[in-house]
This record gives structure tokens, sequence and C-alpha cells, in this order.
């Protein structure tokens, strides 16, 4: 599957790019560009996203432990990418290749005409022959750091520019039936559908002290970029030429196939919304007519409704039990909302005095997760 894409983005961890987290390692990265630039060669174009950035910035600024404190991880995030931007600009350069920095929040996806010029920059720089290394924005955000990670990054840069693959390369060989670390037993998990709930009880916890992610964060990256259609691996960046490998259609790590039907662009934007501006829930006559039927939501439909938003923001629709079922951009505020729940269409202009829409989320704004 993988030797047929021809566009991937490509995503390594902070353990592949440093020396065990005490800065940048330019031969590591020497290597990645190697192979991306055989890549294009062989007619295909990658995005990397990558860690290393905060672990290169404690080096600069002689710090032997990652600090917890927010406003200390950015200056180290600012100090790093210096580092980060060079290595990557040095290694690409010695194979005739340019290089674009490109720092991006979770706030940049939610914002629709943003997450538009996010993707339309990315596409022309791939349409220009340059390679895109792409970070999270850790100097400006207040939760990116904490909740964010860069296998997310990857998933929703995946689904932005609509690759046919996310390639995740980390320091273990691919997701295993256990942890490999402490049953030496374990098995390697060849290949299996992204969407399977079963791999989230797999995944198990966190890796290494560095970086943030673990096999967890994985899964459910690919998980989100099979909503676009694409396929993940997750293999050992430790593996010899391991993305030229993948490209010629060897196997290596784990491969998590993409089964859905891909989401139209709009509804792939609204399910990588990582947070929300409220909730509604439903009682199970709306969820059916929602989720079976493809009907919109109406007033009538929902029973509670939480947080607080306006007419065009994101919500989470939940069903009777607080499961998450969709996601959607509201018709009315919040404290709207509130007043016209379990009331039939025909009486909101009675209620609110003025009608925008019949429906509170209309099924062309609406994304079933």
């Amino acid at each position: 599957m993988i030797d047929k894409a021809t566009t991937l983005v490509v995503k390594v961890g902070s353990s592949l790019v440093t020396n065990e987290g005490r800065g940048m390692d330019p031969a590591a990265i020497a290597r990645l560009a190697e192979q991306i630039a055989a890549l294009g060669k062989l007619g295909k174009q990658a995005i990397l996203v990558s860690s290393g950035a905060i672990a290169e910035g404690m080096l600069r600024l002689g710090w032997s432990k990652r600090p917890h404190a927010m406003h200390e991880l950015q200056a180290a995030a600012a100090v790093g990418q210096m580092g980060l931007a060079q290595a990557y600009e040095t290694a690409f350069r010695g194979h005739g290749l340019k290089t674009a920095q490109v720092l991006l929040t979770h706030a940049d996806m939610a914002d629709r005409q943003r997450y538009l010029n996010a993707r339309s920059t990315l596409r022309t720089l791939l349409a220009l022959g340059v390679v895109p290394v792409i970070n999270e924005n850790d100097t400006v955000v207040t939760d990116e750091i904490k909740l964010g990670d860069n296998d997310t990054l990857g998933a929703m840069v995946t689904n932005l520019v609509e690759a046919d693959a996310l390639i995740i390369l980390t320091d273990q060989a691919g997701l295993f039936d256990a942890d490999p670390r402490r049953n030496e037993n374990a098995k390697l998990l060849k290949e299996a559908d992204a969407s399977d709930p079963a791999l989230e009880a797999l995944a198990g916890g966190a890796g290494s002290a560095i970086g943030k992610g673990g096999m967890l964060t994985k899964v459910l990256a690919a998980r989100r970029a099979a909503r676009s259609g694409a396929h993940t691996v997750i293999a050992s960046g430790a593996e010899p030429e391991v993305l030229l490998r993948l490209a010629r259609g060897e196997r290596i790590g784990t491969l998590l196939t993409a089964q859905t039907v891909p989401l139209a662009a709009r509804k792939q934007w609204l399910a990588d919304h990582l947070t929300v501006a409220g909730q509604v829930r439903l009682d199970a006559g709306a969820v059916r007519a929602l989720v079976r039927d493809g009907k919109s939501l109406l007033p009538i439909g929902v029973t509670e409704v939480t947080g607080e938003f306006q007419r065009g923001e994101v919500v989470t629709v939940l069903d009777p039990a607080g499961r998450e079922v969709a996601r959607g951009l509201a018709n009315y505020s919040a404290e709207e909302a509130r007043r016209i729940i379990r009331r039939p269409s025909g009486e909101i202009e009675a209620i609110l005095g003025y009608v925008d829409e019949p429906e509170l989320i209309h099924r062309d704004n609406l994304v079933l997760l």
C-alpha cells in the first residue's frame, strides 16, 4: 500500500533525531534527509513532522532535565527551533533540496480560514519541490505542549494536505500485543484496521522521558489519518533505509489501514478539532436520526446544552450515555440553544423572536465520529 503512495507525511520522534535528548544528532538527520531526497527520485513527495526542538533548547540552555513550567518549556522550544531548522537546512542542502519551516498550532487547524491557508501553503511548497519541516508552535501556545503531540500533528497534517500515507518513525519496531520492554514474548502486530478499538488496549502508556508521545498517541493518530483515507505505518527509525524500503513495498513495522470511506474535506476539518466550545446531549431518537438516517439535528431532540458557544462554533454531540457521536457547527448560541431545546422547530421564532435555521446543526455541517 505504501509503495503506491505519492504524498507522504513522515513523523520522527525526539529519540531519533537527538543524542538521547541532548541536542540534535546531525548524523541521524543526515540519514533522514538522504532518504527523503531519494524518495523524490522515486516520484514521491514528503512532509516532515519533527520533534526535537525542546531537547535542542535544553542543550543550548544547559538544562539537564526537561522543565515542567510552561514558560520554561516555551523558552526551550524558542531556542531549540533555531537549531532544529539549521540542522535540517544543512542536511537537505547537501542534496540540492530547499526546506521550509512551518510552525502550527491546533488553533490554526480550528479556524477555517487559517486551515485553508495552511493547506494552500503546504501544497505550494510541495509543488515547488521544497521539503516542509513542521513542528508545533510551542513558543506561543498555552496548552499544546501539555495536550498536543507531534503524532497527532502528523495525522492532522496528513488530513490537511490529503496525503496518501502517514509514516510514524519511533524507537520501537511497531505495535506489539504486549509491552516488548517488559515481555520478551511480545509479538509484533503486522497489520490491522486503524479504526479497530482493540488497538487502544494494546498501545500502553507513554514512552521515553524526553518525548511526549507514547504508542497510544500513535494508534489514535492512525485512526485520525484514516478519516481522510490515509494508511499509517508505525516503524523503527533505526531500521536502515526504512523510508525507501517502505516506498518499495517492503513490510516493516505495523501497517494500520484505512478501511472507511474518506470524509469530505470540510467534514474532515470538523473532525480534526481537538477542542470544542460546548456540548449538546441527545435523546435516543435524535441519535438514530443522525447516525442511521443521516438527518440534521433538530432542537427537539436535544436534552441538554453545556458550555458557552456562539453561532458557527464547533460543538460536540453526545448520545444519552455521554459518548461522542458527532461534531458540528451550531446554528445558534449556547444561550439560544438552551431556550429552544425540546421544542419543535416551528416554535423557534416565537421563543427567540427570530429564526435563522430550523436545525440546531445542519447535516452538511455535521460529521459522524
